[in-house]
């Protein structure tokens, strides 16, 4: 189980990389895994500030259909323009090109709520 050292995560299945005050998000390799083949990613959330926990899009896969949730409030201020063309890209390389959405976080206090890879890795019984 792909899960690096570097990143966030949340009981949701997103991993969270944070640089200064931006946060680029997406979903876990086991939550790839999870969902099997994605064929559809809906995103549409650019520009709108949402609050932890707000729904940011969806992803489809063959299995079932699944909510995103903001791991952290802020401002979505770009969506991975790959994932309308290529959606499958979650699903090759879910912590690098298959990125979801960057924000601009605005309550940094919320960054202690998130999983370190260990607690990560304790959710997924992966230790």
């Amino acid at each position: 189980m792909n899960v690096p050292e570097s990143l966030f995560y949340t009981s949701d299945h997103e991993w969270i990389k944070i640089e200064g005050d931006t946060a680029t998000i997406g979903i876990t390799d086991f939550a790839q895994g999870e969902l099997g083949d994605i064929v559809y990613v809906e995103i549409e959330t650019k520009g709108e500030t949402l609050n932890y926990g707000d729904v940011f899009g969806t992803v489809e896969a063959v299995k079932t259909v699944s909510d995103l949730f903001m791991p952290l409030s802020g401002e979505v201020l770009e969506i991975n323009p790959e994932l309308e063309s290529n959606p499958e890209i979650v699903n090759d390389s879910p912590y690098e090109k298959g990125w979801m959405i960057k924000i601009s976080i605005s309550n940094k206090l919320e960054i202690d709520q998130l999983f370190s890879t260990a607690n990560y890795l304790e959710l997924i019984g992966s230790n």
